[in-house]
């Protein structure tokens, strides 16, 4: 079964960085669009960026400019660097990466843990 375990988030000042990881673990699966996530209280939660398996991204308004996604296909990981981050970024943040196991025709969602990312102004 294939799990996606995510690091990094914390507690930063406004203007710091923070870099976030989620590596995909298990066998026998392929792994096609990676994304991030987050949600705020009292907001639904939204897209932040995402990033296919040939490295073509997208990324929200609100964080273009400031963040970067990247992937590292040989260790299935995917990264979130945030740069100049703002009380406005603080939330809990996921990843998600759709994903086809060897016994399944189709692919599909898998989501991280969470991790919260606060930052003070």
């Amino acid at each position: 079964q294939v799990h996606l375990v995510m690091s990094g988030g914390g507690l930063v000042q406004t203007g710091g960085s923070l870099r976030l990881s989620c590596a995909a673990s298990g066998s026998d699966f392929s792994i096609n669009t990676m994304a991030w996530y987050r949600q705020a209280p009292g907001n639904q939660r939204e897209l932040v960026a995402h990033i296919t398996s040939r490295g073509s991204s997208y990324y929200a308004d609100s964080v273009k400019g400031r963040f970067t996604i990247s992937r590292n296909n040989a260790r299935d990981t995917v990264y979130l660097q945030m740069n100049d981050l703002r009380p406005e970024d603080t939330a809990l943040y996921w990843c998600n990466a759709q994903i086809k196991e060897s016994n399944s025709g189709t692919y599909r969602g898998y989501w991280g843990q969470g991790t919260q990312v606060t930052v003070s102004s």
